[in-house]
């Protein structure tokens, strides 16, 4: 099965986000920021970054796959998003609906559902029987 995935909504801003970012978490997001490929020089990629590992950023999932699928050493895209409102799991079954800018690194199969849609979070919370709030 091929899943949508939705383009960079940006794309003057591909590969000017930070590097280091959240990773995973929060179950919904808003906005698909860019694709990422992260190349390993131990893994056979070449040495671009003084023996570091380093990312190519792409606007498209199409354009990210093609090019990790051309280098050895490469990892399978990578995306980053963000999130403005996401769950929060403290401790596993206990859930926070947050608010704010969060930006996070996801696989890209976490992008199946979709972008969050008005309500999900209260509904999700709801159906695993947990009221929280921060």
């Amino acid at each position: 099965m091929h899943l949508h995935f939705p383009d960079a909504i940006d794309r003057s801003k591909v590969g000017e986000y930070a590097a280091r970012t959240k990773s995973g978490g929060g179950y919904f997001f808003d906005h698909v920021l860019e694709y990422r490929v992260w190349c390993h020089p131990e893994r056979g990629a070449p040495d671009e970054a003084g023996g570091d590992d380093y990312y190519y950023a792409f606007a498209t999932f199409d354009e990210a796959i093609r090019f990790a699928n051309s280098i050895q050493g490469a990892e399978a895209p990578l995306v980053l998003i963000r999130q403005l409102e996401w769950i929060n799991e403290p401790t596993p079954g206990t859930y926070f609906h947050e608010r704010g800018e969060r930006i996070a690194e996801w696989q890209t199969d976490w992008l199946s559902d979709g972008p969050r849609a008005a309500g999900a979070i209260e509904a999700f919370i709801a159906s695993k029987n947990v009221a929280g709030e921060a």
